[in-house]
């Protein structure tokens, strides 16, 4: 099959938009699909570029138009969603299956296909774009400093941006649903922010950005364990520490967080703002990323990272990926991106900054 080509699913989403209009840059050429034909139509018009309309409940369809392809990259979220149906889809027409997800439980749903991957020849590698790209190349970066690591924390905060619709959608559907940790190999539910710490995210020497961090159920819980085999495993982000200490009061409330009239009433505010941020605030915008690792003994590696915006890294990142595969480059069955591409991975990233990692 053609070494260019690939379907795009979702690419009338805002992070779909991104990743089609930066293809060109990487030599690659997206068949643009999704449900939506006057959005793909307006797309592809724009862009020149080829199209399908299929919903992923057509499943006749969608096989037949994955059999034309040797890779699709799946944008098109919820992943709760939308993500086992593709991967379904996927096996049955021996397609290599990406997505941009960061949702733990597709991660975990997607393991369960491994074996089934291994016998078609195929790769599922959910999470390819900033979930869980930069975090996963931070983890097998340091757990290589200290093999013997027993804990693994890792952060990341944004400057600037903003939230896509998908992201937001996302986030409404986990409203009153808590965190999570691995301890000891398993994954373990926990309040939402149940730890919470300060970090310096600063990637030059001597120089403090200093930042609140809390937990958060990040996609690293599961992939970050399949990268590393480190047992217990943490992942926070930057919030203020004065929402910090009124999340210790949500537990109380989840059961109103998860009713239909909450989410409905998030998802309605959602969809009356634009699609994402700006040209201009991605520009302007990055993300910082920090890891450490511990072993029984005390040892101690830490080391930070300065990326694009989330949804810039994530268009590069799967595009990225999407080359490697599309060149023959990929390991069937279930696999994470550092697992496959290595710890260096995120250093192919334009504007990607990392400290050496250093003890303490």
């Amino acid at each position: 099959m053609n070494n260019k080509k690939f379907l795009l699913y979702g690419a009338n989403g805002y992070t779909g938009v991104l990743i089609a209009k930066l293809a060109s840059y990487y030599g690659l050429q997206p068949t643009l699909a999704g449900r939506n034909e006057k959005a793909i139509l307006a797309l592809a018009k724009e862009l020149q570029l080829p199209y399908q309309i299929v919903d992923l409940a057509d499943t006749n369809t969608l096989h037949s138009i994955l059999s034309e392809f040797s890779v699709v990259l799946h944008a098109a979220g919820p992943f709760q969603i939308t993500a086992k149906p593709m991967i379904e889809a996927c096996l049955a027409t021996q397609t290599h299956y990406l997505d941009i997800t960061g949702e733990i439980p597709v991660f975990e749903m997607a393991k369960r296909f491994n074996e089934v991957a291994i016998q078609a020849k195929i790769m599922l590698m959910p999470g390819v774009g900033f979930d869980v790209v930069p975090t996963d190349c931070m983890a097998l970066f340091l757990s290589k400093k200290l093999p013997d690591a027993n804990l693994l924390q890792l952060a990341f905060a944004s400057v600037g941006g903003g939230l896509s619709h998908g992201t937001a959608t996302t986030m409404v559907m986990g409203l009153g649903e808590g965190g999570a940790i691995r301890e000891n190999g398993k994954i373990k539910s926990t309040p939402l922010g149940h730890k919470g710490r300060w970090v310096n995210f600063s990637v030059e020497p001597d120089k403090n950005k200093n930042l609140f961090t809390m937990t958060i159920p990040w996609g690293d819980i599961s992939t970050a364990f399949f990268t590393t085999g480190i047992p217990n495993i943490e992942t926070y982000t930057g919030i203020a520490p004065k929402i910090f200490k009124m999340l210790r009061w949500q537990k109380a409330f989840n059961w109103i967080l998860k009713t239909s009239f909450v989410r409905n009433y998030a998802l309605k505010k959602i969809n009356a703002k634009p699609a994402g941020p700006s040209d201009e605030a991605r520009a302007t915008g990055s993300s910082m990323i920090w890891g450490m690792v511990h072993n029984e003994h005390g040892k101690t590696f830490q080391a930070t990272m300065s990326v694009k915006d989330g949804y810039t890294l994530t268009a590069h990142s799967s595009l990225l990926v999407a080359k490697k595969v599309l060149e023959g480059n990929f390991k069937p069955g279930f696999q994470t991106p550092a697992a496959v591409y290595g710890e260096d991975l995120i250093m192919e990233v334009p504007d990607t900054k990392r400290t050496p990692a250093f003890e303490g």
